[in-house]
């Protein structure tokens, strides 16, 4: 019974201290981010280096029959989309407060 009790109270330790680190890992990220001109261009670079990627990684997925085309297209259709929500926030990183919410709905 002593063993149970310990590994309850352990595991309670370890998630409070993951809470805890990822509370400091939030609070560490500013949240009023503005690139220069010159630093959206170099991330726009990048984002749409690694979008051409992903979709041709999408792509190949469905050429080997691991996804089926519509869902090869439904997840590249998503990766579009966050590039857009991307490029209209200036290629700056977003806080996803609304994380948990965002969850809750879809399960």
């Amino acid at each position: 019974m002593s063993k149970y009790w310990l590994s309850v109270m352990t595991a309670i330790v370890m998630t409070v201290g993951l809470m805890g680190l990822s509370m400091e890992a939030k609070a560490d990220m500013p949240t009023d981010v503005k690139l220069t001109t010159q630093q959206q261009e170099e991330m726009k670079s990048l984002q749409q280096d690694a979008l051409n990627q992903k979709k041709e990684i999408i792509n190949k997925y469905v050429e080997y029959g691991v996804f089926s085309q519509e869902k090869g297209q439904k997840i590249i259709t998503h990766l579009e989309e966050r590039y857009k929500k991307m490029e209209q926030n200036g290629f700056a990183p977003i806080s996803h407060d609304d994380y948990r919410k965002h969850r809750s709905k879809d399960s």
